[in-house]
């Protein structure tokens, strides 16, 4: 039997980070064939996606923030002012992003994440199904992935 000694650090390290990530990258690449086949191609790489809604003094109303990669739309981030809320512009600033990640970007899914207290509601209106419950996380707050078929 041979013995391994290691050392294990847990600080922050960005050369690390991407040196795993590129290990990482390969490693999936040697394992699927259908990672594989991404490679050299457009959807190999996350596009940023980005919707603003700005009011008529140019302040930020609402905004998403996502990204494409393959055939799906990940939504990060969806907020909309207080001051706007009600009046549909979650709607639009969604309808945009799907639009333009199903005709601009050939995806044929959507998915996020959000917490209980957040918008499920709002999602499932806008046809999202709930794939995973996290119950607890954080502490007291359930976190739910949703995804949705973009036609």
């Amino acid at each position: 039997m041979v013995s391994r000694m290691f050392r294990i650090e847990t600080e922050v390290h960005r050369q690390r980070r991407d040196l795993l990530r590129a290990r990482l990258h390969e490693t999936n690449m040697a394992a699927s064939p259908v990672v594989r086949a991404l490679r050299g191609t457009p959807l190999e790489r996350e596009v940023p996606l980005h919707v603003w809604a700005l009011d008529a003094s140019g302040e930020l109303a609402g905004g998403l923030v996502g990204h494409t990669w393959t055939t799906w739309l990940h939504i990060a981030h969806l907020w909309v002012d207080e001051r706007h809320r009600g009046a549909g512009l979650g709607t639009r600033l969604l309808a945009e992003a799907e639009r333009v990640a199903r005709q601009g970007r050939g995806c044929t899914a959507a998915r996020l994440e959000t917490w209980d207290f957040q918008a499920p509601d709002f999602y499932r209106k806008r046809g999202y199904d709930v794939v995973c419950v996290i119950p607890d996380y954080p502490p007291g707050i359930t976190e739910y992935t949703m995804t949705k078929r973009l036609s």
